[in-house]
């Protein structure tokens, strides 16, 4: 079995909205991240932005996505094709939760659902998202 990468590395928006990457060994082809509900998460109505929503559930996916496949982070990169996401309701605790799941591994593209619940498992919202392995590109210089 290869040993697959069970945390992302460190990226600064990850950090700043404290995503939390909880792998559970006994679900290999799944994901859950949590995210505190707080301030540096809100938009302009002082309730979670779904900007902030969106990247909870893009690492989430992603995660799954590394887990599910042999993805090697030297010679390749995990990016999103496409993604719909349903916002149906508001949290109603301190934590949302992202749980990803993998519904189909092809050759490039990896497909897999996800879904947004806080503390009480209230429905925040759903995903359908794509993902693509790709070769490793040269980063952009900041």
């Amino acid at each position: 079995m290869t040993d697959r990468p069970t945390s992302p590395p460190d990226i600064p928006l990850h950090s700043l909205l404290e995503l939390d990457v909880q792998p559970d060994p006994d679900a290999p082809d799944s994901a859950v991240v949590r995210m505190p509900v707080q301030p540096g998460a809100f938009g302009f109505t002082r309730n979670l932005h779904g900007g902030a929503i969106a990247t909870l559930v893009d690492l989430a996916c992603a995660v799954a996505a590394v887990r599910a496949t042999g993805f090697d982070a030297s010679k390749e990169s995990m990016v999103t094709s496409d993604m719909h996401l349903r916002y149906v309701g508001r949290p109603r605790t301190s934590n949302v939760y992202a749980r990803a799941e993998v519904v189909r591994v092809g050759s490039q593209l990896i497909v897999i659902e996800c879904k947004v619940v806080d503390d009480d498992e209230h429905l925040v919202a759903t995903a359908d998202l794509s993902m693509m392995r790709v070769t490793l590109r040269t980063a952009l210089d900041a």
